[in-house]
């Protein structure tokens, strides 16, 4: 499931009306707590959902009120599929799904309506030939901001070196330009962030070199190729001897920049430091701006729940970029740990291991901030039960420069063993500010609130949600943003999935 990306208007209203509603769908029979699900998006007036159980695929489609119109089976899908993606636009979408037969990888396409009526049938994007014991997960399927352009890619892997074969589409999905790139990789040493395509048609990432495998990054690169390029360019950082975590890339399309951002340390095995952000013109192809900004004392005492304040950001992971007309960006991070009776906590398994793999093979990094849902719980660690900790988020204002405007931090604190769909948040933009939604434990029931943070910085505490029915579990971290003000978040009835729609 992709992580949702907002871009925020500096036109803030002075007047903020709070208003809200929240409506149910029905639990379904079949509508298990082991059912895997992907909320495609709103199209046609109708809100839509992937399911999936015991090899069934079929998308739900609600209705303005998340009364269930109907369910349609995608039976051109084989029962055994590798990857299944979804891209919505107003008024149909695309299912890309892969499967192997015999020795060969299929990556194909359909195109359907808000009513589930194919108006595309089935066809190829892109074929493979591998050996029956190979991995065979090795396509990924992204998408431009504005949808226009589609970017099916496949990695493979020979010693030392990578091949990326890249297919690039326009909106009807017919080939703008192919190639065959290839690059070395390290897997005990380098690391590559998510991959992205921009509006124009740029293939971009970040590749990472660390001393090995349980290390901090102490080289950074950005990756580009150009829409009809048959070649990658690499632009080397100055790290100034520091050393990075996870990177996070996000791409400005209304700017022409990518923002590259880390939390960075001073020595190999220290406490986070600060913030590391740097601007890339993507035009020019230079650097615009690169900032080592070690967080204050003062931050640090307002994020920290026990220790010293050197160690306050040391369980901290970047959880989203959201981009400001003029260039700047707002960034969130998250306080998230886990606890397993003879296992410590460890950030490098956390970040490249237990407790998250990678869907797509060996070679992509799985980050703990890219968020799907499978109904498959992790519950042990070695035999051990897993108990989940998300904590404090902490909220930096950056200009165009990347330079801190200001910070402030939403107190949270939620914990629970098994499992982590209910724990940490989404937000949303509306009335001129970014809401945060997530579970708070009270009077021993779980409640869906609201903390909102104005353009200037200041926290408010909104009134109760309303509607919240006793029994409704939400899992706020798999929502996904369908309208300006209009989100749907799953929950949980009983033993049943079901899904809410909530307009702010």
């Amino acid at each position: 499931m992709k992580n949702i990306y907002i871009l925020l208007s500096l036109c803030f209203f002075s007047i903020r009306v709070w208003s809200q509603q929240i409506k149910y769908s029905q639990p379904e029979s079949e509508d298990m707590r082991t059912l895997d699900f992907e909320i495609i998006g709103k199209v046609s007036g109708n809100y839509l959902v992937y399911k999936n159980l015991r090899s069934k695929d079929e998308v739900s489609v609600y209705d303005d009120d998340m009364n269930l119109k109907e369910n349609f089976d995608l039976d051109f899908i084989p029962g055994k599929t590798i990857n299944t993606e979804f891209i919505a636009y107003p008024d149909f979408f695309y299912v890309i799904y892969q499967f192997q037969k015999r020795n060969i990888l299929y990556c194909m396409a359909a195109a359907l309506d808000g009513n589930g009526k194919v108006v595309r049938k089935p066809f190829d994007l892109d074929t493979t030939n591998i050996s029956y014991f190979s991995n065979n997960k090795i396509y990924g399927v992204i998408n431009s901001e504005d949808k226009s352009k589609i970017l099916v890619y496949k990695i493979q892997k020979k010693n030392d070196e990578y091949s990326f074969t890249t297919s690039l589409f326009n909106v009807g999905l017919q080939l703008i330009h192919k190639s065959r790139t290839e690059t070395s990789f390290q897997d005990n040493k380098d690391v590559f962030s998510d991959f992205f395509v921009d509006n124009e048609g740029n293939f971009v990432f970040t590749k990472g070199t660390r001393i090995n495998s349980r290390d901090y990054q102490q080289q950074l690169m950005l990756v580009t190729k150009r829409p009809l390029a048959d070649t990658f360019s690499i632009y080397e950082f100055n790290l100034s001897g520091n050393f990075l975590d996870e990177l996070k890339l996000k791409i400005d399309n209304l700017n022409k920049q990518y923002l590259l951002n880390s939390l960075y340390y001073n020595k190999r095995n220290g406490n986070v430091e600060g913030l590391y952000t740097s601007v890339w013109d993507k035009e020019n192809n230079k650097l615009v701006s690169q900032n080592f900004a070690p967080f204050n004392d003062s931050i640090k005492l307002a994020v920290k729940s026990e220790g010293g304040t050197r160690q306050a950001f040391n369980n901290f992971f970047i959880r989203n970029v959201i981009l400001k007309n003029d260039g700047g960006f707002i960034l969130t991070a998250e306080d998230r740990t886990t606890q397993s009776q003879g296992m410590p906590w460890n950030r490098y398994n956390y970040l490249y291991g237990y407790p998250y793999l990678s869907p797509y093979g060996s070679f992509y990094p799985y980050s703990p901030s890219s968020y799907w849902y499978s109904g498959q719980y992790q519950n042990y660690y070695n035999g051990a039960p897993v108990r989940y900790f998300y904590e404090n988020i902490a909220v930096f204002n950056l200009d165009k420069t990347g330079n801190l405007v200001w910070s402030n931090v939403i107190h949270k604190s939620q914990y629970d063993d098994f499992t982590d769909n209910y724990l940490s948040y989404t937000l949303i933009p509306s009335g001129g500010q970014i809401n945060f939604l997530y579970n708070e434990l009270e009077r021993h029931n779980e409640l869906l609130k609201v903390q909102s943070i104005s353009a200037e910085g200041n926290l408010t505490r909104q009134p109760p949600l309303r509607n919240l029915d006793r029994g409704y579990e939400f899992m706020p971290r798999y929502a996904k943003q369908v309208s300006y003000n209009q989100l749907i978040v799953p929950c949980t009835y009983r033993n049943y999935i079901c899904f809410a729609k909530i307009e702010l």
